[in-house]
């Protein structure tokens, strides 16, 4: 099974072997991982479920459940200093709950969203749902990034929820792979929408000034 490195942010294979049963039940088992990203060399460490199924043929066998990762504590991922302070604030704080939270993550990564369609997108204040529909129709984003962002909505039933309380955002039921689904969504906008323009803009100016261009 693939996962991301929660230090380097590198995909890699979750290995099936050093693990420790700590919980044994009839149907059930959960068991500890601990083992050292083959990327970054850093100790990895998770509490995985496992439930008793049968494949088609009707043999026994155990499925992966939920994940929990224990070690490390929060969710490592850089955010370039380009990206808008408030913006920055509530991304780097649903990635340091979503190992503790999914929920949470998820609720501060939903206020990010919106603040980012507001800000950046300059979409019309409204729900979610409506917000990214607007986002999309308008054609500033690559067409693989709308199809990420529309797909948001379907989350836990996350774009249909109102905003009540602007500090904390609406808490939904997610899983921790669709939170980092759309912590994953809300990289690749602010790389898409907001570093790579300013990193041409610098190019460009700099290139304006070695052909001794006057720069506004």
């Amino acid at each position: 099974m693939s996962m991301k490195c929660p230090h380097c942010n590198v995909v890699i294979q979750e290995p099936r072997e050093p693990n420790v049963l700590i919980e044994d039940y009839e149907d059930t088992e959960v068991k500890l991982h601990y083992f050292r990203c083959p990327s970054c060399c850093i100790q990895i460490i998770l509490m995985k479920d496992y439930f008793k199924d049968h494949d088609p043929d009707g043999e026994e066998i155990w499925v992966d459940g939920k994940i929990k990762i224990l070690l490390p504590k929060s969710s490592s991922r850089p955010i370039s200093p380009d990206v808008p302070k408030d913006l920055a604030e509530d991304f780097i704080e649903a990635c340091d709950v979503l190992n503790i939270s999914p929920k949470a993550s998820a609720a501060l990564s939903r206020r990010c969203l919106q603040n980012f369609l507001r800000q950046i997108i300059k979409v019309n204040e409204g729900k979610l749902s409506v917000e990214i529909k607007e986002a999309i129709t308008k054609g500033k984003l690559s067409s693989d990034l709308a199809e990420h962002l529309d797909s948001i909505r379907d989350i836990g039933n996350f774009a249909a929820h109102p905003n009540k309380d602007i500090q904390t955002g609406q808490i939904v039921p997610v899983e921790t792979n669709e939170a980092e689904y759309i912590l994953d969504v809300l990289e690749e906008l602010f790389d898409y929408c907001i570093v790579r323009p300013e990193r041409l803009r610098k190019k460009k100016e700099q290139w304006d000034k070695k052909r001794g261009k006057k720069v506004d």
